[in-house]
């Protein structure tokens, strides 16, 4: 399925040789132009026509498949590609126009493991932040394969690619998020902490903090669960980026537990002081090198030990918490200059307005007035000037 590539450097040949200065200027030969155009369409994707054989290929019978000499490998690599057309929000638009979002759905049933993983990788540079395809997804019933593989596939990569493509098909998007509650979804987020993964941990760590962000209600279901038992133990991890999603999580749940802060984990309240405790007491051990990089780390322990125990912790006294450099934050440059990437905005196109169409009103400015005898000597040098000034537009 393999295509030869590119004859660069036929191209760069022809290139040179018309333009290196020791040819005089005049008019391509209609041989050269044809030869020249020839070659580049052939290196000339129709990404839409691409496409189309690749949705033909997945409706194609894996029987059938397998009797041309189509492997598995083979199929991996063409979701490689397909994956990368989608990544325009047009072609992932398109893709279900063209058909071909339903097989790929199929494929998230296919007995191979990789190919599993993998369709879901396509899923989820589908659907995020995609409002559209997110709605398609869930409408081709794309949410069932997804939650099925998560809580019950016996391949940890394969669950841990359907716990991002999930995250990302319910992010913004308030009928996946219910559907994910009605599936028992925060069951199999509770397996994916308890596994050894360190990145299905981190996803479904990532996955909790934004639907606690989204509905701080869940927070009472999260805590019957045991939750925070989970998080307390993953707030140890030797993983830094488990343990400040560990951290966010907890704090989260603190700050909107119903019945305060010091009633999160009733009778291991002691246990959380002794873990935060050690981890100020690991932190004050790092190399100022390490403790820059762990700076998030630190301002959750201090923010998660004031909440639960209304007081600063010693992080402040150890001088561990704002470090030489750290008592502002940088200056925000780049967004001022660039907008936000295009799925940015699709997911909430209301966000960005047209500054343009605003009206914008006169600055209001403060300060003493001219002295009389100065307004007098300007009203008298501009009497010649105002009618003038009053027929020029505004600048």
């Amino acid at each position: 399925m393999a295509k030869d590539g590119p004859n660069w450097d036929g191209l760069l040949k022809w290139s040179l040789a018309h333009s290196d200065g020791t040819r005089p200027t005049g008019n391509i030969s209609e041989e050269d132009q044809r030869w020249f155009m020839e070659a580049m369409q052939a290196q000339t994707v129709d990404v839409i026509k691409r496409m189309k054989e690749i949705t033909l290929v997945m409706k194609t019978p894996e029987q059938e498949l397998e009797a041309q000499g189509v492997t598995p490998a083979e199929i991996e690599d063409m979701l490689d590609e397909l994956q990368e057309h989608v990544e325009s929000i047009d072609m992932a638009n398109d893709l279900d126009s063209i058909g071909g979002l339903v097989p790929l759905l199929g494929y998230l049933k296919n007995p191979h493991a990789n190919i599993r993983a993998k369709a879901a990788d396509v899923v989820t540079t589908i659907v995020q932040n995609n409002p559209q395809s997110q709605e398609r997804v869930m409408n081709a019933n794309g949410f069932e394969p997804l939650i099925s593989n998560l809580s019950s596939d016996p391949d940890v990569k394969v669950r841990t690619k359907a716990l991002g493509a999930i995250s990302s098909l319910i992010q913004h998007n308030k009928n996946g998020i219910t559907a994910f509650r009605l599936a028992n979804g925060y069951a199999s987020l509770k397996e994916a902490l308890s596994s050894e993964n360190v990145r299905f941990q981190r996803k479904a760590l990532n996955l909790i903090h934004y639907l606690l962000h989204e509905n701080s209600s869940d927070c009472s279901m999260l805590q019957e669960l045991g939750f925070p038992r989970l998080m307390m133990h993953l707030a140890s991890s030797e993983d830094a980026n488990v343990r400040e999603a560990a951290l966010r999580g907890l704090l989260e749940l603190a700050r909107n537990n119903k019945d305060g802060a010091s009633r999160l984990l009733g009778d291991d309240d002691d246990k959380m002081k002794q873990l935060l405790q050690e981890r100020i007491n690991g932190i004050g051990s790092m190399s100022a090198e390490d403790l820059g990089a762990a700076r998030e780390e630190r301002h959750l322990v201090d923010s998660l030990w004031r909440t639960c125990f209304n007081e600063p912790s010693s992080l402040g006294e150890k001088g561990c918490l704002v470090i030489p450099g750290e008592d502002a934050p940088p200056p925000d440059v780049a967004s001022q200059h660039f907008e936000p990437p295009l799925r940015a905005w699709a997911a909430n196109p209301n966000s960005s307005k047209d500054s343009g169409s605003e009206k914008r009103e006169a600055p209001l400015l403060l300060g003493p007035g001219p002295s009389p005898a100065a307004t007098n000597a300007q009203d008298s040098s501009s009497t010649g000037m105002n009618a003038n000034a009053q027929t020029d537009p505004p600048r």
